[in-house]
């Protein structure tokens, strides 16, 4: 957040002495203020976690009923449940026989309740076969506790804040990932294509946002 302000006081000087902040500031602001939204959701997501855990261990003489109702909040935000609406982004990648490798590398990272989260988020989903694809041993490392950070710079490569349709995945547009990285959009007879390798394979809408579905692991630049 230190860097944020930072930032806002560094174009805000500026503006007043040449009346336009830099290109590169605006760039940088833009993707602060990208990944300090994402680090938002996560701190509010665990502080749910550990708010709902306190009045589990508070009302442990309730009744049995009571008691496995709170249990089941107490998992944080990604055990909510609502039959009535459509199920989250993540919801959406549990549900789905071809994305059991993306959920075990969420589930690592522990990205589960931040991607349960009101977002909106879009996301750019590998099926199993595109992790196949990767030098054999990279998946099982990066699962490794010692390579979780990387594992989550991965990941988040693959996360917008926001939503884009399958209609807004345009021709020459970029747009800046949680990671502070950059994805390129071209499209190719027709269809969407990222960073040149990735095609969408379909889009699934979800609560809290969109999926694409892709056959390529992004692999930030």
């Amino acid at each position: 957040m230190s860097d944020l302000l930072t930032m806002i006081v560094i174009i805000t000087k500026y503006d007043l002495d040449h009346k336009l902040p830099p290109a590169g500031s605006i760039l940088l602001l833009k993707t602060t203020l990208m990944k300090t939204t994402f680090k938002f959701l996560l701190i509010a997501g665990t502080a749910a976690l550990f708010s709902c855990s306190s009045g589990n261990a508070e009302n442990q003489d309730n009744a049995t009923n009571a008691n496995a109702n709170t249990e089941d909040v107490g998992a944080g935000q990604s055990a909510v449940q609502d039959a009535t609406s459509n199920p989250n982004v993540v919801q959406v990648a549990v549900g789905s026989k071809d994305h059991t490798t993306l959920v075990t590398a969420v589930k690592t990272a522990e990205l589960v309740d931040v991607l349960s989260n009101a977002g909106p988020f879009t996301v750019f989903a590998p099926v199993n076969s595109a992790f196949d694809k990767l030098p054999a041993g990279t998946v099982e490392g990066l699962l490794k506790p010692e390579k979780k950070e990387a594992l989550t710079d991965i990941l988040e490569y693959h996360v917008y804040v926001g939503v884009i349709e399958a209609e807004g995945l345009t021709d020459g547009r970029s747009l800046g990932q949680v990671n502070g990285g950059n994805i390129q959009i071209s499209v190719v007879d027709g269809k969407p294509v990222i960073n040149g390798k990735a095609h969408v394979l379909a889009s699934i809408k979800a609560s809290n946002g969109v999926i694409h579905v892709i056959d390529e692991v992004l692999l930030p630049q």
